[in-house]
């Protein structure tokens, strides 16, 4: 797999769903891994992440941390336009 290749949050969930399965079967870990195209340290991070999601909620999980994203640099944004019109006001230039 490239480095770098961004997975969609349905294949994440379903990439973990298949590695626990052959981790079930008798496969070491870093074997289901290997065959799943993912490291271990990849593993391990995306089941932290989405471990006991089930795909429409992971896909939810990310659009809902898109939109915090988004709001926080608004804000930001905002604060600053803010501070900026303050000065403003009080004659600092």
């Amino acid at each position: 797999m490239a480095r770098g290749k961004k997975h969609s949050p349905e294949q994440v969930v379903n990439l973990l769903r298949q590695i626990e399965v052959s981790v079930a079967n008798g496969k070491t870990t870093s074997l289901a891994c290997k065959e799943g195209g993912i490291t271990d340290q990849t593993y391990y991070r995306w089941r932290k992440e989405y471990g006991g999601l089930q795909v429409d909620q992971a896909r939810r999980l990310k659009e809902l941390e898109q939109e915090n994203a988004k709001l926080k640099r608004i804000v930001a944004n905002l604060s600053l336009e803010k501070l900026v019109l303050k000065d403003i006001a009080e004659g600092k230039f």
